[in-house]
């Protein structure tokens, strides 16, 4: 699911982006929502565990929190929602490159411009995702960091992900997980996977990850030692 927001203090603007996106992403068959604000503070308010924008198209200037105090602030709560900033003066675009905002959209809208900054947008969030491995539980969806995660250890209908703070639990096969992985994961046992970047020592029977001993098959043995003197080289 896409979620989008549009934060435009005039009626019909708000209106007429939401249209125009609308129908983008209808051709592209993706899952959508979009919501609308008419001024930071309400967007500010809805910002919450709760209400996860991808992205955000934020006009300039409104009444009261502007667009780029808005995003200010939006960045100081640590949000990472790609920010889209619309705007009819293009002086001020530059001041975007303080709140990393990712472009800017002049009023009054171009369907083709639209379409482009779009397409970009979604490009970004589908590169964002592949850095992350996506826990689907029962609680709700959990995205874990690649770089943070040691290992994945199979048992029986369930697996077990040890990251370098945590430790996830959820239903499923190694094998399925192999095949989501990056290179830099490597399978060492039927039951273990194990991400080559923690790993600092390989012995005969088992490998040191993260400072845990993993054990290591013979079936295995050969790739692993592969895969660690390539990862020496870099």
């Amino acid at each position: 699911m896409l979620n989008i927001a549009i934060c435009d203090d005039e009626k019909k603007l708000r209106k007429d982006l939401r249209n125009l996106i609308a129908v983008q992403l209808e051709l592209t068959g993706m899952d959508y929502a979009i919501q609308e604000f008419d001024c930071g503070e309400s967007l500010l308010a809805a910002c919450d565990a709760a209400n996860q924008i991808d992205i955000l198209f934020l006009d300039i200037e409104m009444p009261g929190a502007g667009g780029m105090t808005t995003a200010k602030m939006l960045r100081q709560s640590g949000r990472k929602m790609i920010i889209i900033f619309v705007t009819a003066y293009p002086d001020f675009v530059f001041q975007g490159y303080e709140v990393q905002a990712f472009h800017y959209i002049l009023k009054p809208y171009e369907e083709t411009k639209i379409r482009e900054v779009l397409s970009k947008a979604i490009e970004e969030i589908h590169g964002r995702e592949a850095q992350f491995y996506i826990v689907e539980q029962k609680s709700g969806t959990l995205r874990l960091p690649m770089d943070s995660i040691c290992y994945f250890k199979s048992d029986r209908r369930t697996v077990n992900v040890v990251t370098v703070r945590e430790n996830v639990i959820f239903y499923g096969k190694l094998d399925d997980v192999a095949a989501e992985l990056p290179a830099c994961f490597q399978r060492v046992h039927n039951r273990y996977l194990v991400n080559m970047r923690f790993v600092t020592k390989i012995e005969t029977a088992c490998c040191l990850c993260h400072e845990e001993e993993i054990p290591v098959s013979r079936a295995y043995r050969q790739d692993l030692a592969v895969a660690f003197a390539q990862m020496m080289l870099y």
